[in-house]
């Protein structure tokens, strides 16, 4: 019981912090810290992991939107786009082997950290409001179906995708593109955890409960530190928590 809770507590540190401050997937931390340190099956972590994302990514998504730093439009806009093409690339992803998978989540954690760190996203909301509405929706369309073809074809990576294509490409400001992300991968998570405890039934309890617990507190922690900092501050915070998650979750994947 002890080992479980620590394990799941750290896991939860790790999962947290990535959600609150990047909109970062648990997913990608929970996982393998339970596979490798608990032993537990892989569809069975996931499925832990999804069920920590939701409450998680829900509380972030509050704060962010209580410091109006969350576009609710063009978000429920993306996300339609994103779960339908996630089907599609599922569909066609049959052949990639399940290392591609993981490989390509933790690399593109531990990238896009560095890349907050050398060349922080400074956008300003006066920026974002330059650009029309409907030019905005049909970004979000193309854009979620990018990322969910992506997810889907790769099976991981959604929240950093998620933030990559926000704020690289859609040019949001930071803040609002986290409290995007986070809010949309509320809804996704859930999607993905009913549909494991449906297939797969209930996974440990006293592990669901550490996990869903540690990464809600965290991320809140995380959420309401990231909406009261400056643009620079929350872009350096954010960079090293990604490269320090995505060198952790390399080590743990070697050590498994």
């Amino acid at each position: 019981m002890l080992i479980t809770f620590l394990v799941c507590f750290a896991a939860g540190i790790g999962a947290g912090l990535g959600t609150g401050f990047a909109g970062m997937s648990a997913a990608a931390v929970i996982s393998p810290m339970l596979i490798t340190f608990l032993n537990f099956e892989p569809y069975t972590a996931v499925g832990i992991a999804l069920a920590s994302d939701v409450l998680a990514s829900a509380v972030s998504a509050y704060t962010y939107g209580k410091n109006k730093n969350l576009d609710i439009r063009n978000g429920l806009v993306m996300m339609a786009s994103v779960l339908c093409f996630t089907m599609v690339g599922s569909f066609v992803a049959k052949m990639v082997p399940s290392t591609t998978m993981g490989n390509f989540s933790v690399f593109m954690t531990l990238l896009l950290g560095i890349k907050f760190i050398v060349k922080p996203v400074m956008t300003t909301k006066e920026s974002m409001g330059a650009v029309g509405a409907k030019k905005r929706i049909v970004q979000s369309v193309i854009s979620g179906m990018l990322v969910g073809f992506i997810c889907g074809f790769v099976g991981a990576g959604g929240g950093m995708m998620m933030l990559l294509v926000l704020t690289s490409v859609l040019g949001y400001e930071l803040k609002t593109a986290v409290g995007t992300s986070v809010f949309i991968m509320t809804f996704t998570a859930l999607t993905g955890a009913v549909s494991h405890f449906a297939i797969g039934g209930m996974p440990d309890v006293t592990a669901l409960i550490f996990c869903v617990g540690s990464t809600l507190l965290w991320a809140r922690i995380a959420a309401k530190f990231a909406n009261k900092a400056s643009a620079i501050t929350l872009n350096r915070a954010t960079g090293v928590v990604l490269t320090v998650l995505g060198m952790a979750i390399l080590v743990v994947n070697y050590v498994k």
